[in-house]
């Protein structure tokens, strides 16, 4: 049995309206608890949020969904199902990776197309041993999930399981590009399986193998287009949490939190003073530390993944080589990881995902118009230019960006711009993200699993967390399961989904 808050626990009050705050408001409502969401946004979505420019309507979080099942779950709490709010469009292929030399290879998700098109790509050998990559993903992704993923740890005695034998079987404690390797040989269908570990905050050359886990959901699991933007998916869920009996006051700043002793008793925001009985809290950890009024004692100091600087361009054109989400790869390959990593310096030879939402929903831009965001990882604060410097750097770095994406084909991008939205560290750091960076604290070993900051908090008794900050981790898909977690923490063991309404999930 896993720790759980002490005393009483019939209202919660949950401290943000993203992803993790609505999956915690949801199973919480599902284990009969009073939910109160309160959220300093007037929007729920959090990260996964909404802005609306000139006609343009911009997700300004993630923008590749994967795994919806652990959403349908959320909403299974309390008897909805996520198809009944959500239109989910499957994305075929799931990407475009165009590289420097000139190819491209379209990542499918089905195996008997993906197989085809590698071979058409790399060849026969390179084919097969896609196939042995497939399995291999697929083996570690049931171990994972299982055990490190959908788990709450109180120490790390909790990794002693028969599921860590596996994970070290199947090479999980070894570097993810010597993996990938031992089944693929052509370094451009490598980065294909490799670079999510980006997300981790982790060059490949250093990540552990365990973190090709983010490649299943990629290329194996499938990835989804919510009907009307990623935002759609955070809306139904407030929307499912409203239906079921949450309070959700948006627009409402938390300031404070009142405690009577070990207890806190009272979230205090700029509008009103709210009792509860526990508290879910779900912001950037420099914001919680601060609610809380201390900042837990760690050998070593946290170390931030990597930032990025994302440009919304909504164009009078767009360009037929492009898919949902295109791959854009520089030549460069480990010295952009040093730069990003290391360095601290801005990539010289940058990859990018380049998305267009509107090649599955014309609605989100004006009639004959369309929407493209460009997202370029760059180093966080701590080791690369501070907030301060991106007010001079940002318009020199945008025209880098279309320069860029004009020598890749995407000919008079910058003349097709009519409304536009730049989007750096400097304004991720104004939001209350650490190290200006929305991708919180990088996964390396000393911060993954029972190492990373955990859901319960020492010296309080009743507050849990969630979000990215805290376990599992970074990724919609993990932080959908991190307000699971925390509210497991709250009620227990989780329990059977209600009967969905409309007949069986």
């Amino acid at each position: 049995m896993t720790r759980t808050v002490t005393g009483r626990t019939d209202h919660v009050v949950v401290v943000g309206a993203g992803l993790a705050g609505l999956s915690a408001a949801l199973h919480l409502l599902g284990a009969g608890r009073r939910v109160t969401v309160v959220e300093r946004d007037p929007l729920p979505g959090g990260r996964a949020g909404r802005r609306e420019l000139g006609g343009y309507r911009l997700d300004t979080g993630p923008t590749v969904l994967t795994m919806p099942d652990l959403a349908d779950e959320a909403f299974a709490a309390v008897g909805e199902r996520l198809r009944d709010h959500v239109e989910l469009l499957p994305l075929h292929p799931a990407y475009r990776a165009c590289f420097a030399d000139g190819t491209a290879l379209d990542v499918h998700t089905d195996a008997d197309a993906m197989e085809t098109e590698v071979e058409r790509f790399a060849g026969a050998g390179e084919a097969a041993g896609y196939r042995r990559l497939r399995d291999w993903l697929g083996r570690l992704y049931a171990v994972q999930m299982r055990r490190f993923i959908d788990a709450n740890f109180d120490s790390p005695l909790g990794l002693l399981t028969p599921d860590l034998a596996r994970l070290a079987a199947l090479g999980g404690f070894g570097r993810l590009d010597t993996r990938i390797g031992r089944f693929l040989t052509d370094e451009r269908l490598k980065r294909v399986f490799s670079f999510q570990a980006l997300y981790a905050g982790v060059a490949p050359s250093r990540a552990l193998a365990a973190y090709a886990v983010i490649a299943y959901m990629d290329t194996v699991a499938g990835v989804y287009f919510p009907r009307g933007g990623v935002h759609a998916l955070p809306r139904a869920m407030a929307a499912a949490a409203a239906g079921a009996g949450a309070d959700l006051r948006l627009g409402r700043a938390v300031t404070r939190l009142e405690r009577s002793g070990n207890r806190v008793t009272a979230v205090v925001t700029d509008h009103e003073r709210i009792p509860c009985d526990a508290v879910v809290l779900t912001p950037d950890l420099p914001v919680v530390h601060r609610l809380l009024g201390r900042r837990p004692r760690r050998p070593l100091a946290l170390r931030h993944a990597p930032s990025a600087v994302v440009l919304h361009a909504g164009t009078t054109r767009t360009w037929p080589h492009l898919a949902h989400h295109t791959l854009s790869f520089g030549a460069a390959w480990r010295r952009t990881f040093d730069e990003l990593t290391r360095t601290g310096t801005l990539m010289t030879d940058p990859s990018l995902l380049i998305t267009r939402p509107t090649a599955h929903d014309p609605s989100l831009a004006p009639e004959g118009r369309h929407l493209h965001y460009v997202l370029a990882p760059c180093p966080n604060t701590d080791i690369g230019p501070g907030a301060r410097a991106w007010s001079d750097l940002a318009p020199r770095y945008r025209d880098r960006l279309l320069a860029t994406l004009e020598r890749r084909g995407l000919t008079g991008i910058a003349a097709a711009v009519e409304e536009e939205c730049l989007v750096t560290p400097a304004d991720w750091t104004a939001q209350g993200h650490a190290a200006g960076t929305p991708f919180s604290v990088a996964h390396t070993f000393a911060q993954t699993g029972p190492f990373r900051p955990r859901n319960l908090v020492r010296g309080t008794d009743n507050a849990v967390l969630a979000g990215c900050g805290t376990t599992p981790g970074v990724g919609v898909p993990t932080v959908l399961v991190s307000g699971k977690l925390a509210a497991a923490r709250i009620t227990g063991t989780p329990r059977r989904p209600r009967a969905a309404r409309g007949g069986r999930r």
